[in-house]
């Protein structure tokens, strides 16, 4: 199948204020985000003399627990406006982060709170992704979701290449503390621009009974898996996230102790190959209007695949350096196209009443998945070594594309969104 390409539409057009707005708030917590990359680990480390279990379970133990405490919470953001559930989630965020700098200048901070707040920061972000994508579905014809969704990879990428730097630079001056308080105003900043958008939002569909029943937890994945194009995209964005997330710690611990490389050349390594996202999600909907989604898809999830791997390979000097750069370069440019055109097929293959549980479901899953992987690699990087393990990883992946779908049937876009609440164009930031 093959996206509506109306008359006048191109990546330059303009979506409305509202959207500008959501756009805007998007690009500044993730700009926050990624100014404390690496901010709780460094505290832990620093502050709290935690050992490498402590920070394991910082990164897996949080993550897991926090999709646990967001699976009940897909079915009540279903019915409920939008916009209060973003700027609640933000303004959570926002404030369980602030506990940390309080804490710690109180000299009363521990890895108990530490712990606590990634919890609540990952089941926040989770609700908020689902809320987010629930109310682009109504905000945006079915014709501009790929442009939103470009436009938000985008914008995920360039923070990437700025963040890390200057979050790094932070760090050096004020220490991991400060990017916190920087994280957490972003979150505020975040909440004060999903207000501002004005506007009225479609009311929600009614409950159908009174209170929140067991099935209603499942009704996300039961959509997921009953659908025959999304039932085999939730299982290779599930395993092939899980996998390449999975090789991240001990390809550090290679990295940056058995190769020698510095912590510098290590950002780099990282950091400059996001410019290859920036290029894959300005070519998704061009490669989308000419080749159609279904083969986009296919083609972009299975050379994504052919990465990882390689990094099996990698040595010591300027050498491996390069290989680790080109690997992430190619891997994230395939992303980079892979990501948005995924996103809009979710959405268009998802009705309105179910787009929040459903979004819910995915991300519970993705979260657990990558950190049950996670917390298994590191006990292979121990049994094997961490060169073993990256490249039984990358072998793993290889075999991600047979999971994808095969065909792609008509979408289940609902109804367009009213025209009293079409959003007016206006200039959007470059």
């Amino acid at each position: 199948m093959r996206i509506g390409h109306r008359a006048g539409q191109s990546p330059g057009r303009r979506l409305g204020r509202r959207f500008g707005w959501l756009w805007a708030a998007y690009g500044t917590s993730a700009l926050g985000t990624w100014l404390a990359f690496g901010a709780f680990p460094l505290i832990a480390v620093r502050v709290l003399d935690a050992g490498p279990a402590e920070v394991a379970a910082l990164a897996s133990v949080g993550a897991a627990v926090g999709a646990a405490v967001a699976v009940p919470l897909g079915p009540w953001v279903e019915f409920r406006g939008k916009r209060p559930v973003l700027i609640t989630m933000d303004l959570a965020r926002c404030a369980a982060l602030l506990t940390i700098p309080a804490a710690f200048a109180l000299g009363a901070l521990t890895f108990v709170q530490l712990l606590l707040v990634s919890v609540v920061v990952a089941a926040a972000d989770i609700t908020f992704r689902a809320a987010s994508g629930a109310y682009l579905k109504t905000l945006l014809p079915p014709g501009d979701l790929l442009v939103a969704n470009a436009r938000f990879e985008s914008t995920a990428w360039t923070t990437t290449i700025i963040g890390p730097p200057l979050g790094g630079a932070a760090i050096g001056l004020l220490g991991p503390v400060a990017t916190v308080v920087a994280d957490a105003v972003s979150y505020l900043l975040s909440a004060l621009g999903i207000r501002a958008m004005g506007g009225h939002e479609p009311r929600p569909e009614p409950r159908r009974g009174p209170r929140l029943r067991a099935g209603d937890l499942l009704d996300g994945w039961r959509h997921i898996l009953a659908d025959p194009t999304l039932r085999p995209l939730f299982l290779n964005t599930a395993l092939f996230n899980g996998l390449v997330m999975a090789a991240e710690p001990l390809l550090a611990v290679l990295m940056l102790g058995r190769l020698g490389f510095s912590a510098w050349e290590y950002g780099l390594a990282f950091a400059a190959p996001a410019i290859g996202g920036l290029l894959g999600s300005r070519l998704a909907r061009p490669l989308v209007t000419r080749y159609g989604q279904r083969r986009v898809l296919t083609v972009s999830g299975t050379l994504r695949a052919l990465w990882p791997v390689g990094l099996a390979f990698l040595g010591p000097g300027a050498g491996g350096l390069v290989l680790v750069m080109g690997v992430e370069c190619g891997l994230i440019l395939c992303c980079g196209v892979f990501n948005p055109v995924f996103a809009t097929c979710r959405l268009e293959r998802t009705a309105p009443d179910l787009a929040a549980r459903t979004l819910s479901a995915w991300a519970v899953t993705t979260k657990a998945s990558t950190a049950l992987l996670t917390a298994l690699w590191g006990v292979l990087g121990s049994l094997l070594g961490p060169r073993t393990a990256i490249g039984l990883a990358g072998v793993l992946v290889l075999a991600t594309p047979l999971l994808l779908p095969r065909r792609t049937a008509a979408p289940v876009t609902g109804p367009e969104p009213d025209a009293r609440h079409e959003p007016e164009p206006a200039p959007q930031p470059a």
